[in-house]
């Protein structure tokens, strides 16, 4: 698994994972992968490596465009 102080090497096994391109050099990376099925989406912080979010297609773009356009943004 990654480790938080180096996200470069990336996670290792539960597929081919890839890099956020938002994710810098830090610790704090973000991994996305195709589930092995094909049908959903796996993400995983690097802090975290044993925690896997899975999703379909579908709702993880909802997600991020909610966040995109600031709708799950803290208010108060």
């Amino acid at each position: 698994m990654a480790s938080p102080a180096n996200c470069e090497r990336g996670p290792m096994g539960h597929g081919s994972w890839q890099k956020s391109s938002f994710s810098g050099e830090g610790a704090n990376c973000v991994y996305v992968a195709v589930d092995e099925g094909g049908e959903g989406v796996n993400l995983m912080e690097s802090d975290t490596p044993e925690t896997i979010l899975g999703a379909a297609p579908q709702a993880l773009r909802g997600l991020i465009g909610h966040i995109k356009t600031g709708r799950l943004d803290r208010r108060g």
